[in-house]
C-alpha cells in the first residue's frame, strides 16, 4: 500500500463500516485497487503526491457510500471516481506537472539477463511515451484497459461512452502504437 494511505484508511474504516464484514470488504477493495488506480492518477496528473491524494480520496469517498450501491460495479465505481478527481485537480491547478516516466516502467521480475532487463525497461519506456502522445480518449482508454485492468464495458462506464467507442478508441491507439514502434525500430535496425 502507498505511503500514508493505510493508517487514515484504517481510520476512516473503522469510523464507517456499517460491521466488521462491510470493513472487510472495503479493506479488500484497498487491497485490490490501489496500486491500480494510483499508476492510473500518476499517468492522469504525472505527479505521485497528487496521485496519492486522488488514490485517497477516491477510496474515502468509498467508505461513505453504501455497500449495495458500489457492489458488483466497485473497478468502475472506483476508476470513474478516481478519473474525476484527476480531473478536477488538473482544471484547479491548471497545468500538468512533469513525471519521471522512468519510475513508471515495468519492473523486472525473477531474474533476467541485465540485457533483457535494459531491452525491457527501454521499450517500456518507449511505449510510455508513445502512450502520453496518443490523443486524450485513446490514451484514456489503454492506460485504463492496460494499466487499471478495466473490460470495455467499464471503460464506456468511466469515460461515459458507448462500449463500441471503446473498441474503436482501443482498435486505432493499438494500431498507431504498433506502427510507431515498429518505424522506430526501423530506424534503430
Amino acid at each position: 500500500m502507498a505511503k500514508g494511505l493505510p493508517v487514515l484508511l484504517m481510520s476512516v474504516v473503522q469510523r464507517h463500516a456499517r460491521s466488521a464484514e462491510h470493513a472487510a470488504w472495503l479493506l479488500d477493495l484497498l487491497a485490490r485497487f490501489e496500486g491500480p488506480l494510483l499508476r492510473y492518477a500518476r499517468r492522469l496528473l504525472r505527479d505521485d503526491e497528487r496521485a496519492r491524494d486522488v488514490v485517497q480520496d477516491t477510496f474515502l469517498r468509498l467508505c461513505e457510500r453504501p455497500r449495495d450501491e458500489v457492489e458488483g460495479k466497485a473497478r468502475a465505481w472506483l476508476f470513474t471516481v478516481c478519473r474525476n478527481r484527476a480531473f478536477d485537480v488538473r482544471k484547479k491547478e491548471g497545468r500538468m506537472a512533469t513525471n519521471d516516466d522512468e519510475r513508471l516502467g515495468a519492473q523486472p521480475s525473477g531474474a533476467p539477463s541485465p540485457v533483457a532487463v535494459v531491452e525491457r525497461s527501454e521499450t517500456s519506456s518507449q511505449l510510455l511515451s508513445l502512450v502520453d502522445e496518443l490523443p486524450g480518449k485513446q490514451r484514456e482508454v489503454v492506460l485504463l484497459k492496460f494499466q487499471g485492468g478495466c473490460s470495455y464495458k467499464e471503460i464506456a462506464q468511466i469515460t461515459q461512452t458507448s462500449v463500441g467507442n471503446v473498441g474503436y478508441l482501443l482498435h486505432v491507439a493499438i494500431k498507431r502504437l504498433r506502427s510507431q514502434l515498429q518505424a522506430d525500430a526501423a530506424v534503430q535496425g
